[in-house]
């Protein structure tokens, strides 16, 4: 929804909190969110937590960093291992809409698979 509208949550003021996200994931994704945001460093100090617990230091963790889950990021936006939002990476050449970068030509067709068939009216 949020792509469809190009509304940024985290600019919109959404944190996330024990009460609307992180009390309601898995430890797992816990500590991925608090990984993508802080580091490696961050989500281990918090590993050993039982849920609550780890859920209510990742919400500290976790505050002005502007870290998003993923259905809630815009397609433009995403979030540094600092905690500021950039601009997406840009597109491989393969998939950009200039110079391909010396990509193969694509292989002509079958002549004859281009001819529309014939059906006999009933």
């Amino acid at each position: 929804m949020t792509r469809a509208v190009n509304l940024n949550m985290a600019a919109a003021g959404w944190r996330p909190t024990v009460d609307n996200y992180l009390g309601r994931v898995s430890k797992a994704r816990i500590l991925e969110a608090v990984r993508e945001a802080k580091g490696e460093a961050s989500a281990q100090l918090i590993d050993h937590l039982k849920k609550a617990d780890m859920a209510k230091e990742a919400e500290r963790l976790l505050a002005d960093t502007g870290w998003l889950p993923e259905p809630l990021r815009t397609a433009d936006v995403h979030v540094t291992e600092a905690g500021s939002e950039t601009g997406a990476d840009p597109l491989p050449a393969f998939l950009s809409d200039g110079e391909d970068g010396g990509a193969e030509e694509p292989t002509p067709s079958d002549p004859e698979e281009d001819q529309p068939h014939i059906v006999a009216a009933e």
